[in-house]
């Protein structure tokens, strides 16, 4: 199996740094064009995707859309296994806010209502595996969000490090009998055009 992550275009939240988490915000036009320019990256490779998934929060599936009709990849329906994690108290809150509001040098697994990183790297890992096994002569792209793939990627391989995954990162992995090996990891190129 081949399996791509995709981190989803830029939102209006991502460019002031508000942490979104589940909170369901939209794609901007800079997030458009990114999306836009993915997909004609992937549509001009010589590597075919089966197939396109994605959270089914708006800015991911919506960066799944875009993609899908650039490079003419069948998009199926979202799955909640690859939403962000949810940040509780947290979420809409800026750096600047979330330091007046919690202080400089506090956990995060304390605030109020926010998932576990246990949980999302499990319910991330659960939706690999499930493919992994039902699916291991595919290729498989996936769009989802920045803490999601951060958390599942040195999951996967331990060779990889928990780096900042910037809007519309693109990662590939291959699958075979000793685990997970990289391809491509965590590249943005097609976005510094």
């Amino acid at each position: 199996m081949i399996i791509g992550l995709v981190r989803h275009g830029q939102t209006d939240w991502n460019a002031v740094g508000r942490i979104q988490g589940q909170t369901d915000i939209p794609l901007n036009e800079e997030g458009i064009r990114q999306a836009k320019a993915l997909g004609q990256r992937i549509a001009d490779e010589d590597r075919k995707w089966d197939a396109i998934i994605s959270s089914d929060l708006q800015r991911a599936h919506e960066t799944a859309r875009i993609i899908a009709e650039a490079a003419d990849i069948p998009q199926l329906p979202g799955d909640e296994r690859l939403r962000e994690r949810y940040f509780g108290e947290m979420e809409g809150l800026t750096r600047s806010e979330r330091v007046e509001r919690f202080g400089s040098e506090w956990p995060v697994e304390h605030v109020n209502g926010i998932e576990p990183m246990e949980a999302v790297r499990e319910r991330a890992h659960a939706f690999v595996e499930q493919w992994r096994h039902a699916k291991s002569d595919m290729s498989l792209l996936v769009v989802s969000h920045g803490g999601l793939i951060a958390a599942l990627l040195p999951l996967l391989c331990e060779s990889i490090g928990d780096d900042h995954i910037g809007n519309l990162s693109y990662s590939i992995l291959e699958w075979n009998d000793e685990g997970w090996t990289p391809l491509l990891y965590n590249c943005t190129a097609h976005v510094q055009v």
